[in-house]
């Protein structure tokens, strides 16, 4: 008996050892085990933002179909989205939730400038990765005092610049008038907008207005902006807002040069509830493959995109981008995870997330995800488009505004 004890005592250790080895391959941080990765996420469902919430519910959708596959390297995706209502003081009580007492790996895709931004330093205190935050905002891209953070889409200073060079080349001499939101995503296209016209700034601004978010409505910002007789009007307005200053200026019966920012194109939930007959012309910048354009209807990623929908969100507007915003963001995340290996740390994410250069086949082609240590900014392109009225119609070349002055794209 002693003997078959000694036996067994000695399998154990063996087994102990080979345990050993296969879990010193593996190594997981919070959140993470061999069957699932915890995903946090925060979202408008409710207040002056709820028009994004359909983000949010195409990644969930998104999550279904990658575990309906097998998940990411044998591990399904638990995916926890809460609600802030575009309330900076919500934000933050769903981060402390969602990395405190749900214990995700990472929180990703949030909506929104001010409240990304009133999570961000507890983010980096807490050291877990804050990824591909849906909003432009230049301080997503600062690895050298916030290295647990990084934006996705172009930054709105960079989407600016692009504005100020169409504005100078194709209407040189005309007086602007700007809409725009009283935090860091209004005022980073301020920053980008003198970037370019510098010393002309103010011979060319001739109304600069802000509004408030708790505001319940722009339309005296806009009359305000017409009385200064602009001929290009920037909306620099979150949806909702935009949609009230299309419809404002339809009133008003003015039709000046309009231009809207990339975050406002949703035909379903700004040009609609505006009227598709008030938005006729207007102007912005597009990184990815409009969902209302015919042109990409036969390209094998838009078709990929909606076998997604039909299967997943059948309910969805289709002419709304907030799913295509989800579906792109959700990509990158899965294809940062499948590079991560068995290694599901946090610092490996953020080394991972630092040395990224892939396309993904629903951005416009010739865009592409590309980060190192010291460049935050995965996407830095975009190309001009108009509304026809029906759907959105891309124009001349894809530019890079991330420079000091906006050049086209080399790749």
């Amino acid at each position: 008996m002693a003997v078959r004890a000694r036996h067994l005592v000695m399998l154990s250790a063996t087994l102990a050892l080979l345990a050993g080895g296969a879990s010193a391959q593996k190594q997981y941080g919070p959140g993470v085990t061999d069957t699932e990765i915890k995903i946090g996420n925060i979202m408008p469902y409710s207040g002056p933002a709820s028009a994004y919430g359909i983000i949010g519910k195409t990644m969930g959708a998104y999550f279904r179909m990658v575990n309906d596959n097998g998940g990411i390297n044998g591990r399904r995706i638990t995916f926890i989205s809460d609600d802030d209502a575009y309330s900076p003081p919500k934000t933050v009580e769903q981060a402390r939730r969602l990395v405190e007492s749900d214990e995700v790996f990472l929180i990703f895709g949030a909506v929104g400038t001010a409240t990304n931004a009133a999570i961000q330093k507890y983010m980096n205190t807490m050291r877990v990765p804050q990824l591909f935050v849906l909003s432009g905002a230049s301080r997503w891209g600062d690895p050298e005092h916030f290295p647990w953070t990084i934006g996705l889409q172009p930054n709105y200073r960079a989407e600016a610049r692009v504005y100020a060079a169409y504005i100078l080349e194709h209407h040189p001499n005309a007086k602007i008038g700007v809409l725009y939101q009283n935090d860091d995503f209004g005022r980073d296209y301020i920053l980008g907008l003198k970037d370019v016209l510098r010393d002309n700034y103010d011979r060319l601004v001739v109304a600069s207005t802000p509004y408030e978010t708790s505001t319940p409505t722009v339309d005296s910002q806009v009359v305000a902006i017409k009385a200064a007789h602009p001929d290009i009007f920037l909306d620099i307005a979150t949806p909702k807002f935009a949609a009230q200053a299309i419809k404002k200026l339809a009133e008003l019966d003015w039709h000046p040069v309009h231009i809207v920012t990339n975050i406002s194109v949703s035909v379903a939930a700004v040009l609609k509830p505006a009227g598709l007959d008030n938005a006729k012309g207007i102007l912005s910048a597009g990184f990815q493959m409009n969902v209302t354009d015919p042109q990409w209807e036969s390209h094998p990623g838009m078709r990929r995109f909606h076998a997604f929908m039909a299967k997943y969100y059948p309910g969805a507007d289709r002419s709304d981008s907030g799913p295509m915003i989800a579906f792109n963001a959700s990509t990158a995340l899965v294809e940062v995870l499948k590079r991560c290996g068995d290694n599901l740390t946090r610092d490996n994410v953020m080394k991972v997330v630092a040395d990224l250069d892939f396309e993904i086949d629903t951005l416009i082609p010739g865009i592409r995800i590309k980060t190192t240590p010291a460049d935050f900014f995965p996407i830095e392109q975009v190309q001009m488009m108009r509304f026809t009225g029906e759907q959105w119609q891309m124009f001349g070349p894809i530019l890079d505004g991330h420079a000091g002055q906006v050049a086209p794209s080399s790749n």
